[in-house]
């Protein structure tokens, strides 16, 4: 048996931007992305709690220090600039595995650089 476990999260960061014109995914901070260990390209589920929507894209590296939380294409209907989003990343693993795992939670001041 193997289990979707969560690998990783970027807990509650604030969208700083929002692109309707773009091809589509979310741009992250570099540093924040090496804290969650995301990739280019990783599919990442996104929680948006300031209004409860649920969606799946991909990762785009953004420029390291800056904070960026960018929506792109059409995951900028998702959200706008100020909400709240957790940012989640999963793997699959066998059942022992699961047994003893830890995902990585990274927690993030007000301006998104981290605690």
């Amino acid at each position: 048996m193997h289990r979707f476990m969560l690998k990783s999260k970027i807990h509650r960061v604030t969208v700083t931007d929002a692109h309707l014109d773009y091809e589509g995914s979310i741009t992250i901070d570099e540093n924040l992305m090496n804290a969650a260990d995301l990739l280019p390209y990783e599919k990442v589920d996104i929680y948006n709690v300031s209004n409860g929507e649920r969606f799946s894209t991909y990762v785009i590296r953004g420029k390291k220090d800056s904070g960026i939380i960018g929506l792109n294409g059409a995951a900028a209907r998702k959200g706008s600039r100020g909400d709240i989003i957790i940012i989640a990343s999963y793997v699959t693993m066998n059942n022992e595995s699961a047994k003893n795992w830890t995902a990585k939670c990274v927690f993030v001041d007000e301006k998104n650089q981290i605690k």
